[in-house]
């Protein structure tokens, strides 16, 4: 890791510091409304019908559209899953872990839920292990994680889906970076002057740099400040 202690920006006066930023806000408003502009074509994706699926819960056998609990709308999180490790992915379990409040939901007639590769009781042991506040289901006896772009020993992804009446439709999807609109952290580390501070970013000469994914967290260290052995 670079120190940081030399590496400073330039110090300006007020004025142009002001300059600076104004110039800056006009390609971040730029982003925003491009940004609007994205999710304008999005909401006028088509869709795909999806076969009646079976996933597990922790209540048992339930279908696709059960996890919509009633709502119309439902976005799925499809969590890594690593046979036989105590650890799953730490990028999954920091990314999950950031959803603890999801109420405010109800007011938009959705619902996120966590769907995942590994058998349900080994699921709902992990959560309970790093302290996940969200519903989690197993599509380990379906084709559910495959067909959504999510199959055994594959990444992680992100699926939105739209119910009318008793059949389930694929709106939306996106995995890898994709994912990092949906989270906070990311948005919040960029804010900051040294940002990730990872190799491949484009930094002043300097800038503290480290290997990519060396500064997030373990898996463990979610579990340890989270988890049922934490608390």
């Amino acid at each position: 890791m670079t120190d940081s202690s030399k590496a400073l920006p330039p110090v300006v006066d007020a004025k142009e510091w002001q300059r600076e930023l104004d110039a800056l806000r006009v390609r971040e408003k730029a982003a925003t409304r491009e940004l609007d502009a994205i999710a304008a074509q999005r909401r006028r994706l088509p869709m795909v019908e999806l076969p009646d699926y079976t996933l597990q819960s922790a209540e048992g056998p339930v279908r696709l559209v059960d996890l919509f609990e009633g709502r119309s709308q439902l976005i799925t999180y499809n969590h890594m899953w690593f046979p036989g490790k105590q650890w799953q992915c730490p990028g999954c379990t920091g990314f999950t872990s950031q959803f603890t409040r999801l109420d405010f939901l109800d007011r938009y007639d959705a619902r996120f839920v966590i769907v995942t590769q590994g058998p349900i009781d080994e699921a709902l042991a992990y959560k309970e292990r790093v302290g996940n506040q969200m519903p989690w289901y197993s599509t380990a006896d379906s084709p559910f994680g495959a067909d959504v772009g999510a199959p055994p020993g594959g990444g992680f992804a992100v699926n939105v889906f739209l119910r009318n009446g008793d059949t389930a439709y694929r709106t939306w999807h996106t995995d890898g970076r994709g994912c990092e609109q949906l989270s906070h952290s990311f948005a919040l580390i960029d804010a900051l002057p040294y940002g990730r501070q990872e190799e491949w970013q484009d930094s002043p000469e300097g800038w503290p740099k480290s290997p990519t994914y060396s500064r997030w967290m373990e898996s463990q260290a979610y579990a340890e400040l989270y988890g049922a052995a934490g608390a």
